[in-house]
């Protein structure tokens, strides 16, 4: 079946599917690592792709930017599209003093000043956290590979641009390790409807020592995350 933002049929998409938020990065990525790879969407130019990963069938889909863009697509995919496991594969902006450019940050939980969980009706506050799972089996992957991570909270804002001149701050003092802008509806979703999720992310910025990645190194780079999430989950 088909929905307003994507075209797929039924069965073109695998039970696992890795998400960017840039859809030229999932197309980069089903070229670049994926075997036979056949676009499944392209409404809105938000890429989808299946193929195979040293044999088995992986999907990888853009997802756009921010919890609203990423609420439609992680819901249509656990709802319409069978799929049990999505995989953030992003960018953020770091804040703790030990995290440089290009580590790999492991979500275990995401903050977030997001409206979204209010319309779930909740009698308190709801914590994202990731799945146990795949937390652990991209954990003990990236050992098994050499490639060090960082484990630890993130923050999942609505606010690129903050008016709070101390906002990131504020996070920060909490023990936060940094910021992006979608990791908490993954975990929203994912619970909401008995599904797996887990957030990895690129560090392509440090907020505090104001250093950055350019835009090619973000869409074309991250191998060790693609390493790290192609050997662990296909």
């Amino acid at each position: 079946m088909s929905t307003p933002h994507n075209n797929a049929n039924k069965g073109d998409i695998a039970k696992t599917v890795l998400m960017p938020g840039d859809p030229l990065r999932a197309k980069y990525i089903a070229e670049t690592y994926l075997e036979n790879p056949v676009c499944f969407n392209t409404v809105r130019n938000m890429y989808g792709y299946t193929g195979t990963y040293n044999g088995k069938p992986i999907s990888v889909m853009g997802g756009g930017m921010g919890i609203p863009s990423v609420g439609i697509y992680t819901y249509e995919l656990f709802n319409f599209y069978d799929v049990e496991n999505l995989i953030r594969i992003g960018s953020m902006g770091a804040y703790a003093d030990n995290i440089k450019l290009g580590d790999l940050v492991i979500a275990i939980g995401a903050c977030t000043d997001s409206n979204y969980v209010s319309t779930f009706n909740l009698p308190g506050h709801f914590a994202p956290v990731a799945s146990y799972g795949l937390l652990k089996k991209a954990v003990d992957t990236a050992e098994r590979l050499g490639i060090e991570t960082v484990v630890g909270n993130v923050l999942s804002t609505d606010v690129f641009y903050a008016d709070d001149i101390e906002f990131n701050a504020k996070w920060k003092k909490m023990g936060v390790l940094g910021v992006e802008m979608e990791a908490a509806i993954f975990y929203m979703n994912a619970a909401r409807f008995g599904k797996n999720a887990l957030c990895m992310c690129t560090v392509s910025d440090h907020i505090f020592r104001k250093e950055c990645m350019s835009a090619e190194e973000r869409q074309n780079g991250f191998h060790d995350m693609m390493k790290v999430a192609l050997e662990a989950f296909s």
